[in-house]
């Protein structure tokens, strides 16, 4: 038993049962000692599972040239800074800045939430040599008002979620213990906010049917309305509208945990030491951000998103007279086509502000009517 594992068996025993959501919080975010909170916390080759801006830097300059295209469709704001969420190991933060190095536009800030400080010395290290270009804060509160993007890559993918299961009546999972043990229990809704979803979406459960309900994106987009006076939210992730993730088909949601490349599905094992995740239901993000004022442009899978970049041009550019273009092709593909991440990953934009504002990155595919 960790220390982790420990911790929460502890605080079980004094408190009662606690709700899966409090459980997923504790296994990744507790403050030395959660996946996402502790300096084992590994992503790419030597960790549990890749992200696009390690397959091939062509990711981190496509969003660079799409933020470039928003200053621009701005009207070249001289104050437009980029705040880049969750930046993990800092690669899209230094392929968008090597990127953009080479353009007519250089934000007037970037800015890196970053709650772990031991992954952020990580990304100091990565980031030695533009480094000066670069600010790090540890909360959205901490980064005040800007006007430009703000940008995420599998961010909400983590929030911790809470789980229901349909019976006779609708019922949460709960964690207890027993025999020092960690096992699930059912009982009733920790908060009406969960009915309310359910009604909000149009969401009909058949008895057996298990699902995830993530309420935390709902805060998140309010956080980030708060600092964003004008400009665009870029959203990356995997996940599928409401009327896909609730389908009969998907009934027993899309909880896993993901443990040194491999897929488990028991969330309870390697407590603090495995990721776990969920899809997004990109639905609210878009009705929540809505609710805010936050105008939806585009939503699209990310291989759609990055053609309509010009994604072939970049890797022209770069490699055409390369003796490894052929291989380096062959490393993006990983990023656009059917059956990889550029089918599972979605990416959805937001705008803040006057107006209605089309974007490159949709042009060949925008599926905002699906949400």
């Amino acid at each position: 038993m960790n220390p982790l594992e420990q911790k929460i068996i502890e605080r079980i025993e004094k408190q009662g049962p606690i709700i899966f959501e409090t459980f997923m919080e504790m296994a990744l975010y507790e403050p030395g000692l959660g996946y996402y909170a502790s300096e084992r916390t590994e992503i790419g080759k030597a960790g549990d599972f890749y992200t696009s801006p390690h397959l091939h830097p062509a990711f981190g300059a496509m969003i660079g040239r799409q933020i470039e295209e928003m200053w621009k469709v701005m009207k070249k704001p001289s104050e437009f800074s980029v705040v880049e969420i969750g930046a993990g190991a800092g690669y899209m933060c230094k392929d968008i800045l090597d990127y953009l190095g080479k353009r007519s536009f250089s934000p007037l800030a970037y800015i890196i939430v970053e709650t772990n400080p031991f992954m952020k010395h990580k990304q100091e290290r990565l980031l030695e040599g533009i480094s000066d270009k670069v600010k790090w804060v540890s909360s959205l509160k901490d980064v005040g008002t800007i006007k430009g993007s703000i940008v995420s890559n599998e961010l909400l993918d983590a929030f911790p979620v809470h789980i229901i299961e349909m019976e006779d009546e609708l019922r949460e999972i709960y964690v207890a213990v027993d025999h020092k043990t960690l096992i699930e229990i059912k009982k009733d809704l920790s908060t009406d906010a969960i009915a309310d979803y359910l009604k909000e979406f149009s969401i009909e459960l058949t008895e057996g049917y298990r699902t995830e309900i993530n309420l935390r994106i709902r805060d998140w987009l309010n956080s980030v309305d708060n600092i964003l006076s004008e400009g665009f939210i870029l959203t990356i992730d995997y996940g599928y509208p409401a009327w896909d993730y609730y389908s009969d088909y998907r009934d027993r949601g899309t909880l896993l945990s993901y443990y040194r490349h491999q897929v488990v599905e028991d969330p309870y094992q390697n407590i603090g030491e495995q990721d776990i995740t969920t899809h997004v239901n990109f639905s609210s993000v878009k009705r929540w951000g809505e609710t805010l004022g936050l105008k939806t442009i585009g939503f699209c899978q990310q291989g759609a998103f990055l053609i309509a970049l010009g994604i072939d041009e970049i890797m022209k550019e770069l490699y055409e007279n390369s003796p490894d273009y052929l291989f380096e092709v062959a490393r993006i593909k990983r990023l656009i086509l059917p059956g990889t991440m550029g089918e599972t990953h979605k990416v959805i934009v937001q705008y803040k502000g006057k107006g209605y504002l089309e974007l490159r990155g949709f042009s060949i595919k925008n599926q905002v009517d699906k949400l």
